[in-house]
């Protein structure tokens, strides 16, 4: 092989696993509020569930970029979320929460917020007639 092939398949092979690296970085797994509490001061992804049981932490009059409220996962386990940010206006609503942030302590410092919203089709019932017609016929 002449060098300028083998300088080609040696630039090639570096710029894919330069891609592959970067890429690698973006896949992430959710932690549990357990393994969040392990992980100290390390960026995460929560998800979880608003606890509808306990108060949301937010008066935009005396701090508009401060909102605390609890949150579940699925195991059980619970924290106090803070975020410093203004708080996004369909929180009570949504299904789940995807927060991206760390621990500091008992606290999970939040970052970004993404809500999982119920599906619009959830409680249609033309939606789900549909569906159980769709089954029928299967």
């Amino acid at each position: 092989m002449k060098k300028i092939h083998i300088v080609t398949l040696v630039v090639i092979a570096a710029v894919i696993a330069y891609m592959l690296i970067t890429l690698s970085k973006d896949l992430t797994t959710y932690d549990t509020i357990a393994s969040a509490r392990q992980k100290q001061g390390k960026f995460i992804h929560l998800i979880a569930k608003l606890d509808r049981s306990k108060e949301i932490e937010y008066n935009p009059v005396t701090d508009p970029n401060f909102l605390a409220f609890y949150a579940v996962d699925s195991l059980g386990g619970q924290t106090k979320v803070v975020y410093h940010n203004t708080k996004p206006p369909e929180l009570e609503m949504s299904e789940r929460i995807v927060m991206k942030g760390k621990m500091n302590g008992e606290v999970f410092e939040c970052k970004e917020i993404l809500l999982k919203c119920p599906s619009k089709y959830k409680d249609d019932p033309l939606q789900q007639e549909k569906a159980l017609e769709q089954k029928m016929q299967d």
